[in-house]
């Protein structure tokens, strides 16, 4: 339940149009609900403005599936990440209005249409093809956040002149992410361009040097450009989630 909702049962209860019991029966489970597998925080969408996500990479189907189930009773737009796909074809017959992402490997319900909330818009982008899993997760996450959201792919500093030649989307943002494996050089140089937010997330991606990406997060940490924040290794949703505070109005 959001405060938007929380608010219109309260008003309704002062009104006389919802009983007591009627409304304790819909808050009961506020803050939280123990599962046995799980206890969800309902009480973080009122909070932070969304709901508690669910990582699914080490849960099982079932385990998935009841947290989804009770989550949904409280009205909310749902992400799940990390979720391999035949984790999330399954999940889908159980849930038909479940969405699967596959680039991002992410799986959302939304139950309402998503509330742009965003000041401005998101920009998520990838140095290579190769980094776009992590991108996507990004892209989707900024979404279901209430963000507008663009995304620019493979345009590393192999050749920057791809990137160049699209700066004008680099100056309409009004936060960036920059996701790159390898040297993890991209975001430097984003961030030596523009005067916005740049959210630097280095990716596994990269030959044996590249320590499953290490090397990328030295650079970033390391930058010389100003402004720019780094998150761990293959992190596209804490970049989103970072980004869409940023973005929030």
């Amino acid at each position: 339940m959001d405060p938007k909702a929380l608010k219109s049962l309260l008003q309704s209860v002062k009104q006389g149009d919802t009983d007591v019991d009627a409304a304790l029966e819909r808050l009961k489970h506020l803050p939280f609900e123990d599962l046995g597998c799980a206890t969800i925080d309902h009480h973080r969408v009122i909070r932070q403005g969304f709901p508690e996500v669910i990582y699914g990479e080490s849960k099982s189907v079932g385990q998935i599936e009841q947290i989804l189930a009770a989550q949904l009773v409280q009205g909310n737009n749902l992400l799940v990440t990390r979720l391999a796909e035949d984790k999330g074809l399954r999940i889908k017959e159980t849930f038909p209005a479940a969405c699967y992402h596959s680039d991002a490997r992410c799986l959302t319900i939304e139950l309402q249409p998503v509330e742009v909330r965003g000041r401005g818009k998101i920009l998520v982008v990838s140095a290579g093809t190769s980094d776009i899993p992590v991108a996507a997760e990004a892209l989707v996450t900024a979404r279901i956040m209430g963000n507008q959201v663009e995304h620019l792919y493979d345009v590393g500093v192999a050749g920057i002149h791809r990137l160049l030649a699209r700066k004008q989307l680099l100056f309409d943002a009004a936060v960036i992410i920059v996701v790159a494996g390898m040297e993890g050089a991209l975001p430097s140089v984003i961030g030596g361009l523009v005067d916005k937010p740049v959210i630097a997330v280095p990716t596994s991606v990269g030959y044996g040097a590249s320590f499953g990406g290490i090397a990328a997060l030295l650079g970033m940490l390391n930058s010389c450009a100003s402004g720019v924040t780094v998150v761990n290794i293959d992190n596209g949703f804490g970049a989103a989630y970072a980004a869409s505070l940023m973005n929030r109005e």
